[in-house]
């Protein structure tokens, strides 16, 4: 499993905006952005993120995740922060 892998499966399966992963074989950090998320709990966030990975985590292709859901206004106040380097 690589990047583009987990890229197609979110994009497929959610409007986003903007979409950052890494993944170094077994940790896979996602920052997620998309005005669907302002109206979310951070759990009903994590969970929506979470859902196109669950096969793929499920078979162990992928060991940890760690998500980050921002909105679009969000995302312009954060983003000087958070983009990986």
């Amino acid at each position: 499993m690589d990047v583009s892998e987990i890229e197609n499966m979110l994009n497929q399966a959610l409007e986003l905006t903007e979409l950052h992963v890494t993944f170094d074989g077994s940790q896979c950090t996602i920052m997620a952005v998309s005005d669907m998320f302002d109206d979310m709990s951070r759990v009903k966030k994590q969970q929506t993120v979470y859902a196109p990975l669950a096969d793929a985590i499920n078979a162990g292709q992928i060991h940890a995740v760690t998500i980050k859901t921002f909105s679009e206004a969000q995302w312009q106040r954060e983003k000087m922060f958070n983009l990986p380097s």
